[in-house]
């Protein structure tokens, strides 16, 4: 699968742009697009940081997913505001990446600098299945309409 990546803040040539740190990684790191520090305080509202990036999937069949750091979120309490966000396969716009302080009222807020990693973006496969109105389900599972707590947890 090719997806095209369009530079849209040229400091990416130098701190380098979003990239597999590893063999085994799952995702590419996000990097925040700032002019100058940005401090996120501790239960402020998100805010939202540029990635100084936008792409094109030629395919439907694809999605980006922006994740959080987990060094970040579990060592500074910076998470994604919106949990997950989601990046459509047609949407050709800036990527930007919507951060949280998790941390109590009081806390030291979180700084942001320009160039740093501050999120993960994995590409995942996407399914539109079709589907069918029925008045009653073709089969059963051992489940059924057993919710939250259902199977023991």
């Amino acid at each position: 699968m090719q997806i095209e990546i369009k530079v849209l803040d040229g400091r990416l040539h130098q701190w380098g742009l979003p990239d597999y740190q590893s063999p085994g990684a799952a995702a590419i790191d996000m990097i925040a697009c700032l002019d100058d520090p940005v401090e996120v305080l501790p239960q402020a509202p998100a805010l939202l940081v540029p990635s100084g990036i936008a792409l094109f999937c030629k395919e439907n069949a694809v999605a980006g997913l922006i994740l959080p750091r987990s060094g970040l979120g579990h060592k500074k309490g910076l998470v994604m505001g919106n949990s997950v966000g989601l990046i459509d396969s047609d949407y050709t716009g800036q990527i930007f990446v919507s951060v949280w302080n998790r941390n109590p009222p009081g806390a030291e807020p979180v700084t942001i600098r320009p160039g740093e990693r501050i999120a993960q973006m994995m590409f995942v496969p996407v399914l539109h299945p079709q589907f069918s109105v029925v008045d009653e389900f073709s089969g059963q599972t051992q489940r059924a309409a057993g919710g939250f707590g259902s199977t023991g947890g």
